[in-house]
């Protein structure tokens, strides 16, 4: 097991040196001049000089390796950079923005994961030949095929304005991500559940469920302590992928509901072709995605024998 994580740490470092590398390259061929753009308004009154010495204090004027060897040595040492659009410190806009992230990631999957046991418990009872059960497992795919951002106004329209039961205004930290983290839950859910029922008929039509009712068990212990864990291993693995995206940024909806995330801020970033930024969430970004998938793979390690046979790990005693 310490030989696979090694290698693993190994990999994730060449992939965030990867990941680096390639989003420096391509916001250096972005067109137009990042520093020219937000200095060389006439309304500030700026002189040619002033400009020259801010281009040459943002390092805009070095050539490209030297600029790459610069902000990977920042990088390394924690210096993420001055914002140019907004003209303070990278790492106070993540302070800033990804603890909001964080919340609304965490109440998303924690409600997604409740509505995919719910839903998969609901479609075992509903046979897949059954006209029930078909439209049980049609209805994840039709709910995620929704544009996010029209189930966003959907929640806000019912929730709040029809039921009133949750404000969109004057609300505490936890409270402003209710509305999001239910939109986010109910769409994430939908292809949570279509992972897991696929997965659990599957597992369900071997011979040794069929002999576990014949001796009888209930469904519901038969599904919670024999079929559930045989059968939530894929779903493992589209959860660690459905977080990493979460935290990455749901842009749209955060936009929506009008949440000062991480999402909201790429999208200002790209915008103002605010390039120290952009790099940093990039970095951000690959770094949450490298982490939940080395836990992943842990998990399913511990939970899957196949999958140690595969990577050639013996269980520890």
């Amino acid at each position: 097991m310490a030989r696979y994580i090694g290698y693993r740490l190994l990999h994730a470092a060449l992939v965030l040196w990867g990941a680096y590398t390639l989003s420096f390259l391509l916001l250096q061929v972005l067109p137009g001049d990042a520093v020219l753009v937000r200095f060389q308004d006439p309304e500030l009154g700026l002189s040619p000089q002033q400009i020259a010495d801010i281009r040459q204090a943002y390092g805009a004027d070095d050539g490209v390796l030297v600029q790459y060897w610069h902000a990977l040595l920042n990088i390394l040492h924690g210096r993420l950079g001055q914002s140019l659009g907004m003209g303070v410190p990278v790492v106070a806009l993540l302070k800033i923005t990804v603890p909001l992230t964080l919340r609304l990631a965490f109440c998303s999957i924690v409600l997604a994961v409740l509505l995919m046991l719910v839903g998969s418990y609901t479609a075992l009872l509903c046979p897949p030949h059954t006209r029930l059960g078909k439209l049980v497992r049609s209805m994840p795919p039709a709910v995620h095929s929704f544009p996010i951002f029209w189930l966003s106004i959907l929640v806000i329209q019912i929730v709040s304005f029809k039921l009133r039961l949750v404000s969109i205004i004057d609300v505490s930290d936890w409270g402003q991500v209710m509305l999001p983290a239910l939109t986010l839950g109910c769409y994430l859910s939908a292809a949570l559940i279509r992972v897991m029922v696929a997965s659990q008929d599957r597992v369900y039509a071997q011979p040794l469920y069929q002999i576990l009712q014949a001796r009888g068990l209930s469904l519901l212990r038969i599904w919670g302590r024999h079929l559930l864990p045989n059968a939530i291993a894929p779903v493992i693995t589209q959860t660690g992928m459905l977080f990493g995206e979460l935290l990455a940024g749901a842009i749209v909806t955060e936009t929506v509901f009008g949440l000062n995330g991480l999402g909201r801020l790429a999208g200002q970033a790209v915008s103002n072709q605010d390039v120290a930024v952009m790099q940093s969430i990039i970095i951000l970004t690959a770094t949450v995605f490298v982490v939940v998938t080395l836990v992943v793979d842990l998990v399913l390690l511990r939970l899957e024998p196949r999958a140690r046979e595969a990577f050639k790990i013996r269980k520890t005693p």
